[in-house]
Order: C-alpha cells, then structure tokens, then sequence
C-alpha cells in the first residue's frame, strides 16, 4: 500500500511508563493532554489559521491498551503507528514515557525511510543503558540509530549531557544545539521529511512542571511552538511525552502539552494544504 506523505493529523494515545526511572505516571497522560486539547477555555483555532476541529483535521485514533510487560507495549505501539499510517494519517502520539518514540520510528521507517529527527528535551536519552535496561526511556535514540531508523538526529534544549552521552553524540553524528548554544541565538535547520519527538521536561519548569525529571534553565513555551512553525520539510510525525500529571500545578502542563499538539496538527495541515507557514 502506497501512503501518501501528508496525510492528516491523527492522535494516537500511549498510556505507558513501564521504561521510566524515578517516577511514574507518564501512563496517565494521554486522558488529560486531549482534556486540555479540546477544552472550552480555548478554540480550535491555530497560529497558523488552521481548524483543527475541521472535517479534514485532527482525528483520533484513541488510546492503545498497552500492558506493562515492555516487549509487548512496544509490538502494540509499533503497530499501532503503523495502522495511523496506513488509515492515510500522520501520528501525534501522546506519550507515555519517552522509551515509546523507539517503537514509533520502527513504524515512521518503513514509511519515510530516512526521516530527521527533531528532538526536544533536557536529557540527550542517548544511553546505550540506564540502570541495566537498553529499552529505558534514557535509551531510545541510541536504539533509533543504531537501526538506522533515521538519516539524522538534531536534539535542541539539552542541559544534561553526560560523558558517556558525549561519547554516544560523536558516534551517532548527532547535532545538538543545548541551551547554550539556543540562548546565544543558534537555531537548527533541516531538509527533507522530519520528525518532531517533544519531551515537555525541554522547556524550562516554570512553564511545564508536570513532569518526572524537573531540569531548570530551559525553553520556554514560545521556543517550542515557533520551532513547530519554522522546521523545514513536511512533519511526517510526532510526539508529546513525559507529561506526569501527578507533578502538575493546576494543569498548566497539561494546557502546555495540548497547545504544542495544536500547533503541530496545525503545522501538518498547513503542509498538507502548501501553505506559506509564517
């Protein structure tokens, strides 16, 4: 089956942290980001013009039911990627710890072979493995590159970076642009299909606090959405992760998390559609 290359948006929930360290509750996400998402306080208008309420807008695949057992949670999310592509959409998935972006660009690869990965956190997650697992969600991009499932790794906001994750960047040619090089005005460009993977613990915690590994000192919610806008190349896929509502104040991460998912259904149909993005 060929799948066209802009198909449009579609939400795919992942309840599932079996991968995380330190706290859990990334599982609980996916219920609150859609709460926030589509909640009366806001409209379903985004930045870009686009309604995502539209009959061609964002649909929803729903939530997988995914078990604890890490080997079968990560068969269920690659497949169920695989069927949002094959409905002719393109994922956001709603994580779920962030182990899960490895088992969706499993799926994204047979797609879009070749893809860039945007990646936006606080930690690099590039351990080949953190505390005796290779699948913890410290783990999924040296996973993703050593299979080759993408062409090029750019990782924005970071301000944790460990030697050994040093070591992992040089092997993997991976571009980083940490907050230093961020605060000094340095931004990444790319060509081609790309994939955005947001962690929300890469913005600084005064704006996202609901999350497992508060790190201080990063991006704030306007860095994020105009990297959503600005990105060349059509987003062929996406991820919010690491939402824990357990650590939120009030839902001011949840409200986070669900304007970033508009402004990226928004993106995806503003490419679908050859708009000028602004």
């Amino acid at each position: 089956m060929t799948v066209p290359l802009l198909g449009a948006p579609r939400l795919i929930g992942l309840p599932y942290d079996a991968s995380s360290s330190f706290l859990r509750g990334a599982a609980e996400a996916p219920g609150p980001i859609r709460q926030a998402l589509w909640s009366p306080q806001g409209n379903p208008w985004t930045e870009l013009g686009e309604d995502i309420s539209s009959g061609d807008g964002l649909s929803d695949h729903g939530d997988l039911d995914l078990a604890d057992d890490p080997e079968a949670a990560r068969a269920g999310i690659e497949a169920g990627t695989a069927a949002v592509y094959a409905a002719d959409c393109r994922p956001i998935a709603l994580g779920g710890d962030h182990s899960v972006t490895y088992p969706i660009l499993r799926a994204v690869a047979r797609v879009h072979p070749g893809v860039t990965i945007l990646h936006v956190d606080a930690h690099a997650d590039l351990y080949d493995v953190f505390e005796g697992d290779r699948f913890s969600h410290a783990c999924p991009f040296a996973r993703i590159m050593e299979e080759g499932l993408a062409s090029r790794l750019v990782q924005v906001g970071l301000r944790t970076i460990t030697p050994h994750q040093r070591d992992q960047m040089e092997r993997f040619g991976v571009t980083v642009f940490d907050m230093r090089r961020w605060s000094r005005g340095e931004r990444p460009s790319s060509s081609g299909a790309v994939y955005l993977s947001i962690d929300l613990d890469g913005l600084d915690p005064a704006f996202a606090p609901g999350v497992s590994h508060r790190e201080p000192g990063g991006l704030t919610v306007r860095d994020v959405i105009d990297l959503v806008h600005a990105v060349p190349g059509p987003i062929v896929g996406a991820d919010v992760v690491e939402y824990n509502q357990r650590q939120d104040l009030q839902g001011v991460t949840a409200s986070v998390a669900g304007k970033i998912v508009k402004e990226l259904a928004g993106r995806m149909m503003a490419d679908r559609r050859g708009r000028t993005r602004a």
